[in-house]
This record gives structure tokens, sequence and C-alpha cells, in this order.
């Protein structure tokens, strides 16, 4: 019995693999179809180009590199001479930067159709300091003087050639001096130069230049028509004491202008990692401080480029909804799945409904087939042959009985089969009577 039940149990197993497998391929299948349609993973690095290791740039890359950090992703610095040269690495596919910080007015300088905004972080105030003995009221005050304007390859030199050049001061009136953020606060408080120049959020040597009692921070006289003739300008106002209330610096409510920074990626970047600095710039830029107000920044104002996709949906609605409740990677790997996960329930949902039935089929069907055999040599068919092929009948229901006794079904179907074998009893013994008494 325990021998009988085992054959029964592999039999069973083996008819199951024979309907099984093939489904199972089937899913493999689509499965890999559907997988060609994945968006790949994201990678685990991104360059973000920031700027000199004494400007705001740096220190809001060491801020964003440590947020990002908590998802699992590495975020590098690539030290630049400034906002200009950051755009020339994002349009560079060699350059290798992924996203940068770039400067407001620096649009018309872009030459890719590649690069997207992430939106605006930040203020820029054009500061300008000079030495107290120098009585400047405008910046066409400045011709003939020693100016430093910044780096080569930084925004700042880029914006206020534009600015001086609109006031007729040109490097062939005026020592125009292209040190960096550092060299220009040393150089202007040992004398070294009359006017230094600086696009630049909050830093130390902008505060130390403030404090120093030999310099004066100067206003910008028409700032209003500055940024009427440079869109990308802003006017903000500093309001008198509001860097040092005991000493009363600066001494006068000054008007200033100031670009945008904003945060540019590659086109190409993986959407996850524009999400991820998303919400790194909303960690780092929402509160308060300067001259930005709280929830100010970021924002989609005062942009060069167009504003990303991703961008749009995230100032809209926030970040992704599995972004939001579950850690980064595990948000991302259920993400990318739900582009499979849905064909795949579509598929194997209704396969699941049909395979017990296909199952059952082929197991009844073993049994099934032999019933027309049985309506052949069913005497009620053919009451006028039945007499004369009586032999014949008996005999081609003895193959049949013979043939049915070797189909093995698991015990689940042993009940089909004895109903079979009952009907062929059932059917011999009308043929004996038949045989006993032809004329019944």
């Amino acid at each position: 019995m325990g021998r009988v039940l085992q054959n029964f149990t592999l039999l069973e197993f083996r008819e199951k693999i024979k309907i099984g497998l093939p489904a199972l391929v089937l899913v493999l299948v689509v499965f890999w179809i559907a997988y060609q349609f994945v968006d790949p993973a994201p990678p685990r690095r991104i360059l973000l180009a920031c700027g000199a290791t004494e400007g705001a740039y740096f220190a809001y890359g060491n801020q964003y590199r440590d947020v990002i950090a908590r998802a699992g992703i590495t975020v590098d610095l690539r030290i630049t001479a400034g906002a200009v040269e950051n755009l020339e690495l994002l349009e560079t596919a060699s350059g290798g930067v992924d996203a940068a910080f770039v400067q407001g007015g620096l649009g018309a300088l872009s030459r890719s159709d590649d690069l997207r905004s992430l939106g605006g972080i930040f203020f820029e105030p054009l500061l300008i300091f000079h030495q107290n003995g120098l009585d400047l009221q405008q910046l066409t005050d400045l011709k003939g003087l020693r100016i430093a304007i910044g780096k080569e390859g930084s925004g700042t030199r880029y914006l206020l050639q534009q600015i001086l050049e609109q006031n007729g001061v040109t490097s062939e009136n005026t020592g125009l001096f292209a040190y960096g953020f550092q060299e220009a606060a040393d150089n202007l408080l040992n004398g070294g130069l009359d006017v230094a120049m600086f696009i630049s959020h909050s830093t130390p040597f902008l505060r130390e230049l403030a404090a120093a009692p030999s310099i004066t921070l100067m206003g910008m006289e028409r700032a209003d028509a500055y940024a009427l003739r440079n869109q990308f300008l802003t006017v903000l106002k500093l309001p008198e004491g509001a860097l040092d209330l005991a000493t009363n610096i600066p001494d006068r409510d000054l008007q200033l202008v100031a670009p945008t920074a904003q945060l540019v990626v590659r086109s190409d970047l993986h959407p996850a990692l524009m999400y991820l600095l998303l919400e790194a710039a909303t960690q780092v830029h929402h509160s308060s401080g300067g001259f930005e107000r709280q929830g100010e920044f970021p924002a989609t104002k005062h942009l060069d480029f167009p504003l990303s996709r991703e961008a749009e949906r995230y100032y809209r609605s926030g970040p992704p909804f599995l972004q939001r409740y579950l850690p980064f990677w595990v948000a991302i790997f259920l993400t990318r799945m739900k582009i499979m996960l849905l064909p795949m329930i579509a598929l194997v949902y209704p396969l699941f409904k049909i395979i017990p039935h296909v199952y059952r089929w082929r197991m009844r069907s073993r049994i099934y087939r032999w019933y027309a055999g049985l309506e052949s040599v069913d005497p009620e068919s053919d009451r006028g042959q039945a007499a004369e092929r009586l032999q014949e009948y008996l005999e081609e229901l003895d193959r049949i009985e013979e043939q049915v006794s070797q189909i093995s079904v698991p015990l689940s179907f042993a009940e089909d089969l004895y109903h079979f074998r009952l009907h062929v009893e059932m059917l011999r013994s009308k043929l004996k009577q038949l045989a006993s008494d032809p004329e019944r």
C-alpha cells in the first residue's frame, strides 16, 4: 500500500512539473522582457563642482556631502575657480561632473541643451569694499583704481566685468586684478588694493573686512537700474547695523544687488540622485540666514536653465512616495521593480487560476477519453447490429478494460477511475444479458 501511495505521489509530482515548468518559463520570459524597460540603479557617487575652498560653494558642498552620505551615496567635491569653470565642466562630458553650483546670470554662456536646474538655493550679494580715504558713490567712480574682481573662471569675474563695462570701467582705464577671495581681502587690508569686489554668501573673510576700521562697505546706488538691465539680479537691502549692532556696521542702510546661486545638473543624471540633491538642498537652505527667509529656498525663481521634471514634481508634491518612508536603497529597489511587478501580477494571477484547471483536465482526460470507446460498444447505440456483433463488443470491452487498468492517476482522481471501471462492468452486464436473451 505504501508503494502505491508513493507511486501516486510521484505521478502527481511529475504531472505538476509538466504543467508548472512551461508556466515558469513563460513567467521568466516575461520577467526578462520587463527587465529591459527597468531603469538602471543609480551610481553610488556624485561629483559636485563647488568652487574655491574659502568660498561659500565649498562650504555648502561639504554640507551636501554629509546629508547625502546618509543615503549611502558618496559626494566627491571638485574644487574649481568658480561658477564659470563649474559650468564648463558640466557641459563637457569628459569633465565627469554630475552637478554644480552655478551663479545666476551665467546661462548666456551655456552652449549646451543638456543642463537642468534643480532650483535657486541662495542669494549671492555683490559686496564692494574700499579704502576709507576714497570717496566712492557710484561704480563710475571706480575708474582708474586698483580693483580685485575675482579669478579667471569665476562667476564673480564674469558678472563684474559686465557691470563695470556698463559703467565705462574696463581693463584699459582701470587696474583689474584676478585675485581669489582671501587674496583680495588680504591685499585690501594691507593697502595693495583700492577696492575689492565680491559676489559671495556670508564667509569669514567678508565679516573680517566689514569689521576692519580702515575699510568701508559701499552700497549700490541705482540698484533698481542694475536689476532692470540685468534681469538675473535681485535688489536687497542691508539695514543699518545688520552686520554688527554694537559698532553700527554698516552705519546706514545700503542697497545691494545679488544674483541667485542655483544647483545645476546634467540632464542624464539619475532621477533618484536628483531627488537626493533636492532633499539636501532643502535641508541645507530651507532655514533662514543672511538675506534668505525661512522656506524661501530652494525655489524655482531666478533660474538660467530649464527646471528638471524631477524638480517640478518635487516642488509640487515633495519627494517620491517611497523615498519619504523607506530607506533610500529599499525605495529605489521597489521603484525599479514596480515596472516588473505589474506585468508579473497581470500574468501570474491568471496562471495560478488556470493551472489547477489544466491539471484537473489532464488527469481526467486520461480516463474520459475512453468513454468514446464505451459508447462504440454500447448495444443501445445500435440494437440492430448488437446481437450479431456481440462477441466483437465483448472483446473490445475487454481490450478497453485492459488498457484502462494500466492508467495511473493521483489518489485525488482515483474516484473517476473507479467510476469508469464501474461503467465498464455495467456495460459488460448489459452485453451478457443481451447474449442470454437476444430479444430483450
